[in-house]
């Protein structure tokens, strides 16, 4: 049986969820769509042929929009029954409305959802669902807007006879009411096996997200190409410097060049040693440790005005309980020179209109003189990483649509093999120059900011229209940013802020998204505004995860080097000459040399009598850098031959209309296009 899942998409949310996730794991997929008038036929060669006499099964699972869905003709339908009972294939339906034909009675209750939370049985965590602890809070971001609709079911009694059988996996009340109805679960008739699910969803929604691996795992049995883990780093910038404070008067920030002539200065915002101390009692306390990045220039120009720094000596006294990353000394703008007469600034040109960028030696000093730095203050770096002050060298729009030449020769003649970017303006991994590019997301705990009525009130001006005495720009870019009504001074930002930041945080850690996230030291100092964000983030997963599904907490370098294979496993999966099956018993995985293959299996995995990989989310899984490779599964994980077959007999479609809006994701205040394009136009890079 080849490692490939079969997709049918209908286009619907359901399935392209499933099908986003299948790609985010990495697991191999063939996807055919039912608007394609040009798309193969689904026959029983199609399905499964012989190699070397023996039966073949092209697909380990299917994924179908619902158990009857429209777009496949009944031949096709009847070839897919077959080859599932034959050769003991999972199928599943991405959204089913509960009736016989999918083991389920008539709904109890049928409607809105939104707020609900539901609950997995010990079937579903006894199983693929192993990686929860067991509640499934369904969304209800806007209560205007039903964003889960679906229907509470019974199942239908046993059927000695057939065979017949459902399992429920996820079940919930009837809302306003005690009537308990299932949400998920799988019916088993006549050799096969389908997984159910009766509320309609989409990719990005919490609920999803929590159970998207779950689908997968149960559809492949466990055993499929790919690498699953939930990745949680906060980097937190401008380390020893002191970062210029928003003015809540002027709408904008004093020392960092976009203020009108004669705006007031602020104070601004710089941890003391308390805050350090707070800061390491905070990690011990909840498990979790933070990337301190760095400029040395704070530090020294403190200690040479005044002799001493106590800030210094706390982080010294206490530099091995973070992360450190070298940030550039000074903070400097590495790419173009800077023309601040005009708001905002542009580039330096010459008189032919060139671009006059910032000298490859004055790169050079920023880098090394704050890894000197380090040195003599025993900071536990990692020399190959780099974070530039804004994520200046590379391009930033519209001002500098390239990236400064003089900053990528700095990085390879100073063996950067890491560099952070801004994932607000670009996403994905790149080459930049010697290293490879990290994204990083910003946070919406802006770095100019110390204190919740200061956070609001610049987040007020950002996301309301200026009839609400906002700037607009959520008016004039109404396709990315939502306008909102004026927060609260005072309650705004623990009431809508921090469970909104949460939020959007628990979507990148759920989506096999190792790029970190970021903020500044500000948010140390003062009202600690970062706190309750990672406490909600931390609180929320684990109240979600089982204790066998730990965050994973990667610094600069490793997030890159996570991105570096999924995007090379990417890239080989397109390209073919890869090769992975099970058979009687064992997995065998090939493919071209340098090609590093992603594998997750069930716990009790050996390869040549060792256990396979490392543990997470109750599986065994690793990269495999050998050409070849074969696993030996633990005994029954897979059906070991092909059973005969039954008479097939097709159920007819039971599908009422579900809420249009449901069927495509909702872009809201919540979403992560909101943020970056607000990110953007601020300057969150700071």
């Amino acid at each position: 049986m080849d490692l490939n899942v079969l997709v049918v998409t209908d286009g619907s949310a359901w399935v392209e969820g499933i099908r986003s996730q299948l790609a985010s794991e990495g697991l191999a997929a063939t996807v055919l769509s039912t608007s394609d008038a040009h798309r193969p036929q689904i026959t029983d060669t199609y399905l499964a042929d012989q190699v070397g006499g023996a039966p073949r099964a092209k697909f380990q699972a299917v994924v179908l929009a619902n158990e009857n869905p429209g777009g496949l003709s009944s031949a096709e339908l009847t070839a897919l029954t077959a080859y599932e009972q034959q050769y003991g294939i999972r199928q599943v339906n991405g959204f089913s409305y509960p009736s016989a034909n999918v083991g389920l009675n008539s709904p109890i209750y049928s409607g809105k959802l939104d707020g609900t939370t539901a609950h997995l049985t010990a079937a579903a965590t006894g199983d693929a669902f192993r990686y929860l602890a067991g509640p499934v809070p369904l969304e209800d971001n806007d209560p205007a807007v039903t964003e889960a609709y679906g229907y509470l079911a019974t199942p239908q009694p046993d059927n000695t006879t057939t065979g017949a059988h459902f399992e429920p996996l996820l079940t919930a009340t009837v809302p306003g009411g005690t009537a308990q109805g299932t949400l998920m679960g799988v019916y088993r008739k006549g050799g096969r096996e389908q997984l159910v699910t009766t509320f309609a969803y989409n990719g990005y929604q919490q609920q999803f997200r929590l159970l998207a691996h779950g689908i997968i795992d149960w559809a492949t049995r466990g055993v499929h190409l790919g690498y699953y883990r939930n990745y949680f780093t906060v980097n937190v910038d401008d380390i020893y410097a002191a970062d210029d404070r928003w003015n809540s008067t002027a709408h904008c920030t004093p020392g960092n060049n976009d203020c009108p002539p004669g705006t007031p200065d602020t104070v601004p915002v710089r941890i003391t040693p308390q805050d350090v101390d707070h800061a390491v009692a905070w990690q011990q306390q909840h498990n979790f440790q933070f990337d301190f990045m760095y400029n040395g220039v704070g530090s020294d120009e403190v200690i040479a005005d005044h002799g001493s720094d106590p800030l210094t000596t706390s982080l010294d006294a206490q530099k091995s309980q973070f992360r450190w990353v070298n940030h550039t000394y000074s903070h400097g703008f590495l790419g173009c020179q800077q023309d601040f007469t005009v708001i905002p600034w542009r580039c330096v040109t010459n008189a032919a209109g060139q671009v006059q960028y910032v000298s490859q030696a004055d790169i050079n000093i920023e880098i090394t003189k704050n890894l000197e730095f380090a040195q003599k203050h025993g900071l536990p770096i990692q020399a190959d990483e780099l974070l530039s002050g804004e994520h200046s060298g590379t391009f930033i729009l519209p001002q500098q649509p390239q990236d400064n030449p003089n900053f990528l020769a700095a990085l390879s003649a100073n063996d950067i093999a890491w560099v952070g970017l801004d994932a607000s303006r670009e996403t994905g991994q790149r080459q930049v120059a010697s290293a490879l590019g990290v994204p990083r997301h910003p946070m919406n705990v802006f770095y100019n900011v110390a204190n919740p009525s200061e956070e609001v009130s610049e987040y007020n001006w950002i996301y309301t229209s200026r009839a609400n005495g906002g700037s607009g720009v959520c008016e004039d870019n109404p396709a990315t940013t939502t306008c909102i009504t004026p927060l609260d001074p005072n309650t705004g930002y623990a009431n809508y802020i921090v469970p909104l930041e949460v939020k959007i945080a628990m979507r990148h850690v759920t989506s096999n998204d190792p790029q970190p996230h970021y903020v500044h030291q500000s948010n140390l100092a003062e009202g600690r505004l970062l706190y309750p964000v990672v406490e909600g983030v931390l609180a929320t997963y684990r109240a979600q995860f089982a204790a066998n599904t730990p965050i994973v907490n990667p610094r600069l370098s490793a997030a890159g080097q996570a991105l570096q294979r999924q995007a090379a496993w990417t890239k080989a999966l397109a390209a073919g000459g890869v090769t992975a099956y099970s058979q009687g018993g064992t997995v065998t995985v090939q493919g071209p040399d340098g090609v590093e293959i992603p594998v997750t299996v069930p716990e009790g995995t050996t390869v040549n009598g060792a256990a396979f990989g490392e543990s997470y989310a109750g599986q065994r899984s690793a990269y495999l850098s050998s050409a070849r490779a074969t696993l030996t599964l633990p005994a029954g994980t897979l059906p070991l031959a092909p059973r005969a077959l039954l008479p097939v007999v097709l159920d007819q479609p039971v599908r009422p209309a579900i809420p249009v809006t449901l069927s495509t994701p909702k872009l809201n205040a919540a979403s992560d296009a909101v943020l970056t394009s607000a990110a953007a136009q601020r300057g969150q890079g700071r």
